[in-house]
């Protein structure tokens, strides 16, 4: 009887065990296909977010508009997210806290580097007045009908916040405000040009506290350059030098054309105002073929804008009132013992009169190169039928030259020459025209030899290569004195201290 009670039991222990046995088993081959399942799931979703971050960042090669169809789920969150992780962190200062008097828009006109001027102003002009400031539009109706947003050629967050330790700035109105704008309630106008920046105080503020947005239309030298209150000053360099840095996509490439050049030696930036629209403002025709006069003649009657149309291009020429032509510039070049080995790299749009007017520089210094000649035309295609943009590569190339000249002084000759006066007065040859057109024409009638020509064209321009100067301030004639972002002296470190300890 005890022996068939303890084989029961035997079997039953036995019994027990088995199930036990197959139940980790079954419990085991569970566990590792739920294992199995979640590796599949994780790893499918890392390489899902690997495509999604690799897309993300192909779309900012290509440019800053492929990605804009995609939905609103890609392009902020998981954009942002990306960028969160990515992105090293970056000092934002204090926001300054301040009442605000209102909303001030600005409508840029004119080129680039004229834009980039009158942004420098209307931040200092709102700062002043306690106002904040919306982002500036471009302009997209003058002749170069570029349709670029101010996002597309700067970095708008690096603007916004770079700055909001001195005034406020958004993107857009707040939608009570814009509410109010769509129904006509604000007060558009153009401001007087070269004004004290009491004139804003006491005419512009009273405007835009009555109507609480006030929209200027026209921005082009609308602050005074001299007079003003230092800080006010010290606010423009701010925003030129630091503020308004250009797109990731356009740095980028700038650096790249740079990496170029300097793998193939020294270079020289040379701005070499000799395009179709200049010739046809300025009146300018000196060597052109008749049918070329009547062509350049009928566009500036074209243009409204363009006040002066009778023009006496000789008598304008002899003035320095013209800007060189590639013959003038070869000769210029050539007798300041510029190395005809340098790479020459021309900041400019296309040459008028194309090869034909280019052969006797190229005959001098045959290391002519444009960025489209350095470039893949792969690599300009977001950039084309963007004059801005393409002006902005010239800008950023000609900050990084051994030597920059400027053949005519526009707004790029000034706001270039004043940021490498900033960078260390790096060397910037500034021609005086109306000198050197007589010297040109004494040489080539046989007045001069070509030792006293050169002789006496470096002589001219001993004390015009960029170095340290006070500007010339000519009371009540501000367009003929010096121009302030030409050189800001208030900004510049004395030349007693360490250039790398004033940037700190």
């Amino acid at each position: 009887m005890c022996r068939i009670e303890r084989t029961q039991k035997t079997e039953m222990a036995l019994k027990s065990f088995g199930e036990s046995k197959i139940e980790k088993v079954k419990s085991s081959v569970v566990s590792r296909s739920r294992m199995k399942l979640w590796i599949i799931r994780g790893t499918t979703s890392i390489l899902l977010w690997t495509c999604i971050v690799q897309l993300t960042a192909l779309g900012d090669m290509w440019g800053p508009k492929v990605l804009k169809g995609w939905p609103s789920c890609f392009t902020q969150d998981i954009v942002l997210q990306a960028e969160m992780n990515t992105a090293p962190a970056r000092f934002l200062p204090p926001k300054r806290v301040y009442k605000n008097n209102g909303y001030l828009m600005v409508s840029c006109n004119g080129g680039l580097n004229q834009m980039r001027a009158a942004i420098c102003d209307m931040v200092a002009i709102a700062r002043y007045l306690n106002v904040t400031l919306i982002v500036p539009e471009l302009d997209k109706t003058s002749f170069w009908s570029d349709n670029s947003e101010f996002e597309d050629i700067f970095d708008a967050d690096h603007f916004i916040t770079s700055l909001r330790d001195e005034v406020r700035i958004l993107k857009q109105l707040p939608d009570r405000v814009k509410k109010r704008v769509e129904l006509g309630m604000l007060y558009s106008m153009a401001p007087i040009s070269w004004s004290d920046i009491s004139y804003y105080q006491h005419q512009i503020l009273p405007l835009i506290r009555k109507y609480k947005v006030v929209h200027l239309n026209r921005t082009d030298a609308r602050l005074a350059n001299n007079n003003q209150p230092l800080e006010i000053q010290k606010l423009r360099c701010r925003v030129n030098f630091s503020a308004l840095k250009f797109t990731p996509q356009i740095e980028e490439l700038g650096k790249r054309i740079v990496k170029i050049l300097r793998q193939n030696g020294p270079f020289l930036v040379l701005h070499l105002r000799y395009e179709m629209d200049m010739l046809a403002f300025s009146g300018c025709t000196q060597s052109c073929n008749d049918a070329e006069v009547e062509e350049l003649t009928k566009m500036r009657y074209a243009y409204p804008w363009w006040k002066e149309k009778i023009i006496n291009s000789d008598l304008k020429r002899k003035e320095g009132l013209c800007p060189l032509t590639p013959e003038e510039t070869a000769l210029t070049l050539r007798a300041l013992d510029i190395d005809q080995n340098f790479q020459v790299y021309i900041a400019a749009g296309e040459i008028y009169g194309g090869q034909r007017r280019m052969k006797d520089l190229m005959k001098v210094y045959p290391k002519v190169v444009r960025k489209e000649t350095l470039l893949e035309p792969s690599d300009l295609r977001f950039f084309q039928n963007h004059s801005s943009q393409m002006a902005a590569l010239d800008y950023l190339v000609s900050l990084e030259s051994d030597i920059f000249v400027p053949t005519y002084d526009g707004n790029m000759a000034k706001v270039v020459e004043g940021h490498r006066r900033y960078l260390g007065f790096k060397k910037t040859i500034l021609l005086d025209r109306r000198l050197l057109v007589e010297l040109i024409d004494k040489y080539k009638n046989g007045l001069l030899n070509w030792e006293e020509f050169s002789d006496s064209v470096k002589g001219i321009h001993a004390d015009r290569m960029g170095s340290p100067s006070q500007r010339v301030v000519i009371a009540d004639r501000p367009k003929e004195e010096d121009y302030f972002y030409a050189n800001t002296q208030e900004c510049l470190q004395p030349l007693s201290e360490p250039f790398d300890q004033f940037l700190r």
